[in-house]
């Protein structure tokens, strides 16, 4: 399934679901659902509470699993994959979050940070498009 044939309907669903999962964790749990921080203290074992940690990682995955993504292109396979996560995580760094965190739960919160953070999230993400899908042409 190519992002051109994902019904609407599922884009939706999905950022009502990711809207709601921020909200329950902040009201129940009083935390930001920063996914990047989430599982970086998931990974690493701080804090000590770990189940909470793990639940919300589980729930942002199998709800995929269980209504199914369509076909997975692995186009450039494994060490691209591993490559584009090293990336990301990096990224996650150097921004202090990520679109989670900065997106949905900083902008919510009126954070200038998380306004710019996002801002350069799409620019970047909107030139990463264009240059590998128009790069010959520009």
């Amino acid at each position: 399934m190519t992002p051109e044939t994902i019904p609407l309907w599922r884009s939706i669903a999905g950022g009502a679901l990711i809207g709601a999962a921020a909200a329950a964790l902040i009201l129940l749990n009083g935390r930001i659902a920063g996914v990047s921080g989430i599982l970086d203290s998931a990974v690493r074992g701080q804090g000590g509470e770990q189940g909470w940690r793990v639940a919300f990682l589980a729930g942002l995955i199998l709800p995929a699993l269980v209504v199914g993504t369509g076909p997975v292109d692995w186009a450039g396979g494994p060490v691209r994959l591993a490559l584009a996560g090293l990336l990301v995580g990096i990224g996650t760094r150097l921004g202090s979050g990520c679109t989670s965190g900065h997106g949905v739960c900083g902008i919510a919160n009126l954070s200038l940070r998380s306004l710019a953070a996002t801002s350069t999230f799409v620019a970047i993400a909107m030139a990463t498009v264009a240059l590998l899908r128009f790069g010959g042409e520009l």
